[in-house]
């Protein structure tokens, strides 16, 4: 921890819920059938809510939310979250390279905080070890890059500490769709993570017909690839842009983020699934974030797959910034708060009727806007 811990007055989940207090106490008295030997007598009259105890702890608050605990750091190691499963299980590998099965301290799994998850695959910890392969997780350390999106009202965090994001989606089966890079895109932005994006299985049609993506994407700044593991197109591209970094592979289900993985490194030997013949979507064979050391150096995170990306506290105003095209054109709206839909002297409506703006990047961009998935 950089800076000296501080007393932090935090919020608790009940680690316990008492049984629910009976609403018929009164008529039941009235009625004469009320066992007074069998009333529960520590039970709470006043309804309360799951998130009602709060604590002192010594620790710091940084980014907003994230809460990082003083711990005694003589007795632990530092090291990195290989692979979260659930919220108590944590494959982490320490400097020296040995791996741990750990559990997570109650503490940090009873901190209310809008996450879903506390820990996450890429996360940097201080665990203790309790023995040569088991330990327990102290402390999460101060996350720089993320990937997360929103699920059920809450952030879920899909991984930490990553340089950027290679945004896998295939040229056919299952169908390209350019709304979902784009919304993957914004995500990144919002981590603040590089964007990269892979059209992979190109293979499956003619290259002429994904030139158009290709360039749009490219005149955008966007390194884009594509790729085809069974000729071996753009694999080599893909592994100098991985090397050295730390990548997050993200897409739908059945678009081949495990075999394009393969291809780049062959000893990984990930497990691949097929795409369902009825629905043409891809089925989910990667089942949890798992963090790969790549031998040309860096870290990659093979993901499962999103079929949908809710996008987590991005406001409507903000998501022009994350499109860049519209930057030059913001400016010279009529008005400072305009959203670029149905506003009256809108440059940027302006520049998508002279080809200026992509139709397909304007129109993913009123999607993210509305809010519709």
């Amino acid at each position: 921890m950089s800076k000296p811990p501080r007393k932090i007055r935090v919020d608790f989940r009940k680690n316990r819920n008492q049984q629910a207090r009976r609403n018929d106490l009164t008529r039941d008295h009235q009625s004469e059938s009320l066992d007074l030997d069998g009333v529960k007598k520590d039970e709470r009259v006043s309804g309360k809510g799951s998130q009602t105890r709060r604590r002192t702890i010594m620790g710091d608050v940084v980014n907003g939310d994230q809460v990082v605990l003083a711990v005694d750091e003589s007795v632990c190691k530092p090291g990195r979250v290989l692979a979260a499963i659930g919220t108590t299980q944590c494959t982490v590998q320490a400097e020296d390279g040995k791996i741990y099965q750990c559990t997570v301290r109650r503490v940090l799994r009873t901190l209310a905080r809008d996450a879903r998850n506390v820990v996450v695959t890429g996360d940097k910890v201080l665990f203790q070890p309790q023995d040569e392969t088991q330990g327990v997780i102290e402390r999460v350390e101060p996350r720089q890059g993320i990937l997360s999106r929103g699920h059920q009202h809450k952030q879920h965090i899909l991984v930490a500490n990553i340089t950027q994001v290679l945004i896998v989606s295939s040229a056919s089966d299952p169908p390209l769709k350019p709304a979902l890079i784009d919304r993957f895109l914004v995500t990144a932005g919002k981590g603040q993570v590089r964007g990269l994006v892979c059209i992979n299985k190109c293979d499956l049609v003619d290259l002429a017909e994904l030139q158009p993506i290709l360039g749009l994407y490219r005149r955008l700044g966007y390194p884009i690839v594509a790729a085809s593991t069974r000729t071996g197109a753009g694999i080599e591209q893909l592994r100098t842009l991985l090397a050295g970094e730390a990548t997050v592979i993200s897409g739908q289900s059945g678009v081949g983020k495990s075999s394009l993985l393969n291809a780049i490194q062959p000893g990984l030997k990930l497990a691949i699934g097929d795409v369902s013949e009825t629905s043409r979507k891809g089925m989910h064979t990667t089942r949890v974030a798992r963090l790969l050391q790549l031998d040309a150096g860096g870290w990659v995170v093979d993901t499962p797959g999103i079929r949908q990306m809710e996008l987590w506290d991005v406001h409507p105003g903000e998501v022009e910034l994350h499109f860049v095209e519209f930057r030059p054109f913001v400016m010279l709206c009529r008005y400072p708060n305009c959203l670029h839909i149905e506003e009256e002297g809108c440059a940027v409506k302006a520049a998508v009727r002279q080809d200026l703006i992509s139709l397909t990047r304007y129109e993913s961009y009123l999607r993210i806007v509305s809010g519709d998935d």
